[in-house]
């Protein structure tokens, strides 16, 4: 059974995009493959998190992933910080990795353009860090999108120049791997561009909004004054809203609207009404499983607990191959 490696960011709460985007493939690839979800809060300490938010947003995702449907009985849901192994892989690694081609990563360079007051050590060897989640548990296939590819053709160039350094065939190589044929795209409420945290909340519906905060939302999503001719092509900020109604809405409803837009009678009003009642039925199951979650304790501790030693078993087992390779073995 090949591996599936994928983390998400401990950096805020997890929103539509996310789910329609990785989680309920997630949640299908569980009963194919041997799949470890991390919460990446290690990775998040490049942006300095207080240790409040950093705590509360590591239990929001252990929480969401579990809402979302991911089954820890299958899957291996760990914190990244729980299993120190990653670290001292990195450091292992890092030894073979060059600032040239560390400094020529795309992520790199915006991250220095975004933030020149911020460019730490942590953000130029974020790549490292990232292969080390992966061949930590030998995995072979990761769900990115194209803008994390770069990373992965850097994971598979520290995978093979270990190999080729110390002459053995021992990390395998990963490739981006999407489950679904069908790529789904969900848009942010801002009128452009897919929906994301780095726009602000009002972009974004959270798995957690509730039916009220999710209508507020809807209703105030930038949209135009209307169309001013028949089948006329729809703008970015309408067509991402019909983009959003596609994801939740019934194929009729659909049809429905793009209809009465072809016919230059839609009323903004009753679409977004429309979407937000569909959007609210639509986020209900998971909202729920939320609540119940975030009110058992005992439940989180558990799975936390189960994953960090499932993940642990895996990279224990790898340092040790490593140490022995590299010729770190104790002389006592």
């Amino acid at each position: 059974m090949e591996t599936v490696v994928s983390g998400i960011r401990s950096t805020g709460k997890l929103h539509l995009g996310n789910y329609y985007g990785a989680l309920s493939n997630f949640v299908k690839m569980q009963n194919e493959y041997n799949c470890f979800f991390f919460i990446a809060d290690l990775h998040s300490l490049t942006t300095h998190p207080t240790p409040q938010d950093l705590h509360a947003t590591v239990r929001n995702v252990v929480i969401e992933y579990l809402a979302a449907g991911i089954d820890p009985e299958k899957s291996t849901i760990y914190v990244q910080s729980d299993v120190p192994e990653v670290a001292e892989l990195y450091l292992y690694m890092n030894m073979n990795a060059y600032l040239g081609e560390l400094e020529r990563s795309t992520s790199f360079k915006d991250k220095v353009r975004s933030n020149p007051d911020n460019v730490n050590a942590g953000l130029l060897t974020y790549p490292v860090l990232m292969a080390c989640d992966i061949l930590l548990h030998h995995g072979t296939k990761v769900p990115v999108g194209k803008d994390q590819e770069q990373h992965l053709e850097m994971t598979r160039t520290f995978g093979n120049r270990f190999n080729h350094l110390y002459q053995v065939d021992y990390f395998k190589e990963a490739f981006a791997f999407s489950y679904s044929d069908k790529l789904v795209k969900v848009p942010g409420l801002s009128g452009q561009g897919k929906m994301g945290k780095s726009n602000g909340e009002a972009d974004c519906i959270y798995l957690s909004d509730s039916p009220e905060v999710i209508r507020k939302k809807i209703m105030r999503a930038v949209s135009d004054s209307g169309p001013t001719e028949p089948n006329q092509a729809k703008p970015e900020s309408i067509q991402n809203l019909f983009d959003l109604m596609n994801v939740v809405s019934a194929p009729d409803t659909v049809a429905h609207f793009d209809d009465l837009y072809n016919k230059c009678e839609i009323r903004y009003g009753d679409f977004k009404k429309q979407l937000a009642e569909d959007m609210v039925i639509a986020t209900e199951p998971v909202r729920s499983r939320i609540a119940d979650i975030s009110n058992d304790e005992d439940y989180i501790k558990r799975v936390v607990k189960m994953g960090a030693e499932k993940a642990q078993a895996s990279a224990q087992k790898t340092l040790k191959e490593v140490r022995e390779i590299i010729g770190l073995k104790k002389l006592y």
